[in-house]
């Protein structure tokens, strides 16, 4: 019994050894692949990690019989079979773009910046009042297609008379990729004034969502591209610049992340090669141009599953189990490294509250009652524009103010209608810019 005991605690000793070193060499590829930023597709941190393991088990093996020298091996082994399942892609590395609408044409239109954008028309209702200054719609993302959800409130505009244009910004749904180092900002808010441009109607009225809300505040800080705008509307931004994303502050009503029921569908997430890659880049530990997984190939794997609780933080915590489908799965696209990156490039960006402080373009700040967006961020706009006219305080809806639900198109559609065509607002003008320091501290 005693000599059986022995056993079981050297092979449970010689397994946990093994399992050790299978960890370490598997620890030493992920050190590896941050070191090499993922070259060839992970397969330089591959063979370092595997000349590691060999040569550690090499170094064990040299003075044991010649059968007892192959066991040092076999964590080498397991650890190069588990580490290899990062360097093999599992989908396309060539660019797979969502099929067409069946609803709405999809144009490409090149603009004078070199980008290539995928552009969506809902002409005015033939009947009623129409509207002679066109509406330009930018979504959130900030790289990322045009969800079903968003262009059946762009139908609904146009049935009031509105004749909506709507493009995918540089990267995202169905317009062209650019090289990973031109996402940009900066290069945004070019593209916009590029777009107005290649339009050809003149100046236009804009309704700039989440990031896109942050692509339209910078525009109105450059006088090249506010001189093309009538009037803005910024719904729930992000932070504008880089002194903005560094405030931390408060967001609002509870949303419904962490109430509502997971979502489902396949999740690139759970194959080791984009966990891997898309961790290691939110962490900061990979470039959004890592040689891991490519920015294609990225664009193919992440499924609307990925986002988790990102969709679910866009209702308010009343809603969580009813959140409506946002999109298709043939729909959805969403560029996680080229997103990181214009992203990074708005935090590492100066104030442009002096820019702002001189803007002239009417504009409207909307806010919802449970944004998952911090505070200061609307705020900043608020205090930052002279020209904002008017705030409206959405109630009972959440970062995503049109989804669907009961009569949230109808009060967001008449909110946005009465800016712009200077009729009396809807809503209390709430919070104006003296009502700020009370705005947060009641953590509304």
């Amino acid at each position: 019994m005693p000599t059986l005991a022995i056993r079981l605690a050297r092979l449970t000793g010689r397994l946990l050894l093994t399992l050790a070193a299978v960890a370490t060499l598997v620890v030493a590829f992920l050190v590896a692949i941050v070191l090499t930023d993922g070259a060839g597709s992970g397969l330089a941190a591959w063979l370092t990690a595997l000349g590691i393991g060999t040569a550690a088990a090499l170094w064990r093996g040299r003075r044991r019989t010649r059968a007892a020298r192959l066991a040092p091996f076999l964590p080498v082994v397991v650890a190069a079979a588990l580490t290899a399942s990062v360097c093999v892609p599992t989908v396309p590395t060539a660019r797979q773009r969502p099929p067409a609408l069946p609803f709405v044409a999809t144009q490409h239109w090149s603009l004078a910046t070199g980008s290539r954008v995928a552009v969506y028309h809902y002409p005015p209702a033939t009947t009623g009042a129409r509207h002679p200054v066109p509406l330009v719609y930018l979504n959130g993302g900030p790289v990322r297609g045009i969800s079903v959800l968003d262009h059946r409130f762009l139908q609904r505009l146009a049935r009031q008379g509105y004749d909506v244009y709507a493009y995918e910004q540089a990267g995202g749904g169905r317009s062209d990729l650019l090289p990973m180092g031109q996402y940009t900002i900066s290069r945004s808010v070019r593209d916009l004034g590029a777009f107005i441009d290649r339009l050809g109607r003149g100046k236009v009225d804009m309704l700039g969502f989440s990031s896109g809300g942050v692509v339209l505040t910078r525009a109105l800080a450059d006088p090249r591209v506010a001189a093309r705008l009538h009037r803005a509307i910024i719904a729930e931004p992000g932070p504008m610049d880089g002194p903005t994303a560094r405030i931390a502050g408060h967001k609002g009503r509870p949303s419904a992340r962490g109430l509502a029921p997971a979502m489902t569908g396949p999740r690139s997430t759970h194959v080791p090669r984009y966990a891997v890659a898309f961790g290691l880049m939110r962490l900061g530990l990979l470039t959004p141009d890592t040689g891991l997984v490519g920015q294609a190939e990225g664009d193919n794997a992440f499924t609307a599953a990925d986002l988790g609780s990102d969709t679910a933080s866009a209702y308010c915590a009343r809603d969580a189990h009813r959140i409506p489908t946002e999109d298709t799965a043939r729909n959805f696209s969403f560029s996680p490294a080229a997103s990181l990156r214009v992203q990074r490039t708005t935090k590492e960006s100066p104030s442009i509250a002096p820019q702002l402080k001189r803007s002239q373009v009417p504009a409207m700040l909307m806010i919802a009652e449970c944004s998952s967006q911090v505070r200061q961020w609307a705020t900043a706009v608020l205090a930052g524009d002279p020209a904002v006219r008017r705030t409206q305080y959405m109630p009972g809806v959440g970062h995503h103010m049109w989804n669907g639900l009961d009569d949230n198109d109808d009060r967001a559609a008449a909110v946005i209608t009465a800016f712009l065509q200077d009729r009396p607002a809807p809503l209390p003008d709430y919070p104006t810019r003296d009502d700020i320091p009370a705005f947060l501290h009641a953590r509304r």
